[in-house]
C-alpha cells in the first residue's frame, strides 16, 4: 500500500478578496471623518445661545464662514478679504448652483460685519444661508435662512 501522494502541499496565498474589502472600509472611513472634521470650531469665536434650533443636515463641501470679534473673515482657517470672499462666493455660486453657506460669526462682533458677510453672498447669488448658534452647551444648531430675492419698494 502506497499511502503518500505526488502532489506537491499548495503554498498559502494572497487573499485579494479580504483585502480589497479592508481598503474599501478604511477609505470609508476616512471619506466620513474629513466630511465631518469640516466643522470649523475656532476657538477664538463664542457663537451666540439659542434655545431653540435643528442641527442641520451637513452637505459636501459646505463652505462654513467664520467672522471673529474683530470682523475678519476666515474660511478653511484662511482669512479673506470681503473682495477675495466675493471672488470665491462666486465661482462657488457658479459651479453649484443653491449651494449652501453656513456662517459662524462672534457674539461680540458687530451687525455690519455679519449683513457685510450677507449682502457678499447675495450678491454672488447664494440664497441659502445657515447661521451656527450655541445651544445650551457647545452643540451648534443651525438656523436656515432662505433669502429670496425680493423688490423692496
Amino acid at each position: 500500500m502506497k499511502f503518500s501522494s505526488n502532489k506537491k502541499a499548495e503554498l498559502p496565498s494572497f487573499q485579494m478578496t479580504s483585502m480589497m474589502d479592508v481598503v474599501f472600509l478604511l477609505l470609508c472611513f476616512f471619506v466620513t471623518t474629513s466630511v465631518f472634521s469640516q466643522w470649523e470650531y475656532e476657538v477664538d469665536i463664542a457663537l451666540p445661545t439659542a434655545e431653540s434650533g435643528t442641527m442641520p443636515d451637513r452637505l459636501p463641501g459646505e463652505i462654513i464662514i467664520n467672522i471673529d470679534k474683530a470682523g475678519v473673515i476666515t474660511i478653511n482657517q484662511i482669512e479673506y478679504t470681503e473682495e477675495k470672499l466675493l471672488e470665491t462666493c462666486k465661482r462657488l455660486s457658479s459651479i453649484y448652483k443653491g449651494h449652501p453657506v453656513v456662517v459662524r460669526a462672534d457674539k461680540e462682533t458687530d451687525y455690519a460685519n455679519v449683513l457685510n458677510v450677507i449682502d457678499i453672498c447675495r450678491q454672488a447669488d447664494i440664497w441659502q444661508i445657515s447661521f451656527a448658534t450655541d445651544m445650551n452647551g457647545n452643540k451648534e444648531a443651525g438656523y436656515d435662512v432662505d433669502i429670496a430675492p425680493t423688490e423692496i419698494k
